[in-house]
């Protein structure tokens, strides 16, 4: 396949750098110091699984590209319609645009820019980082990739994907409704990327203070309420079979949103404890603790907009 991947940060080159390795047709979108790093040395990962190092195409430009079969489209949440307009050139009247972002509303801003016909939505379950330019460094989660068609059909170019990322060795499966899919992973990526960050703390200290672990519970519980007034039915056992998951986690685990955090860059705020706050009130339903995130880790957010000029990839 010819593949490109919009946003080769620490999903994206993963993802990107095991298809490559399989011997799939790979280019990277990058840019700065990360893409001269990559043309230069290559992307070398550093992972739980196995560490390796590639030489895939990369480039700033999508244009350069051309029409590809898939896009993998791994960009930051808030980068989303500047990055669908990018990929305008390479998006052929049959290129997939497999969506692996967190939250559970790009794929309809995906839809809007690109075709919603081109539109697949995925979940991967992996914490991955660019830890130097041209180096990424998995360090937890399973590496797992679960996607499908948004109207949950079975299709030839799910079943092309699903071979391709199977053979890069990748846990692969399709999904035949992956809005459940979708807010399963969110309501995780909500309490541990909210609490993690506004707390400054490892899931260890965080369940093991009785108040902490009543908010963090708190966050899963208005987020299932709310998916279920938007007609989004999850497993009875969410909560407790999230619970149980991270418990099993390295104590110092935290998250993305905590690590960007830290280095004062912008947050995924808005598509995360954000949207559920809105929708929240679009449907009647109280929800006081990923306000509370919200309006902790916004003005973070906002102060590091503030100090950057243009879109990040």
């Amino acid at each position: 396949m010819k593949i490109a991947v919009m946003g080769a940060g620490g999903v994206g080159g993963y993802y990107g750098g095991r298809l490559c390795a399989a011997g799939e047709d790979v280019t990277l979108i990058a840019r700065g110091a990360h893409l001269a790093a990559i043309l230069e040395n290559g992307l070398q990962v550093r992972s739980a699984a196995g560490d390796f190092h590639v030489r895939p195409k990369a480039t700033q430009d999508p244009a350069e590209i051309g029409p590809v079969d898939l896009v993998l489209f791994c960009v930051k949440s808030y980068d989303t319609e500047v990055a669908a307009r990018q990929i305008l050139p390479i998006t052929g009247p049959d290129t997939v645009v497999l969506c692996v972002q967190n939250g559970v509303d790009n794929e309809d801003k995906l839809a809007r820019i690109a075709g919603a016909g081109h539109i697949l939505a995925g979940v991967v379950h992996i914490l991955s980082t660019v830890s130097a330019p041209g180096v990424i460094d998995q360090t937890a989660g399973p590496r797992t990739l679960r996607f499908g068609e948004l109207d949950g059909r079975l299709t030839p170019r799910t079943e092309r994907i699903l071979r391709a990322f199977r053979a890069s060795g990748v846990q692969t499966d399709v999904s035949t409704n992956v809005q459940v899919d979708l807010w399963q992973k969110f309501l995780f990526i909500c309490a541990q990327g909210g609490v993690t960050a506004m707390t400054r703390l490892g899931i260890g200290e965080i369940l093991g203070c009785q108040a902490t672990l009543d908010f963090y519970r708190g966050v899963m519980e208005e987020i299932y309420a709310v998916a279920s007034a938007r007609g989004v039915i999850l497993p009875a056992d969410s909560i407790e079979r999230t619970l149980a998951f991270v418990r099993s986690q390295h104590p110092d685990m935290r998250s993305s949103l905590a690590h960007d955090l830290e280095k004062g860059n912008r947050l995924e705020v808005e598509a995360l404890v954000g949207t559920v706050v809105r929708f929240g009130r679009e449907a009647g339903v109280p929800t006081p603790f990923c306000f509370a995130i919200y309006a902790c880790l916004l003005p973070h957010h906002l102060r590091a907009l503030a100090a950057r000029r243009g879109p990040a990839i």
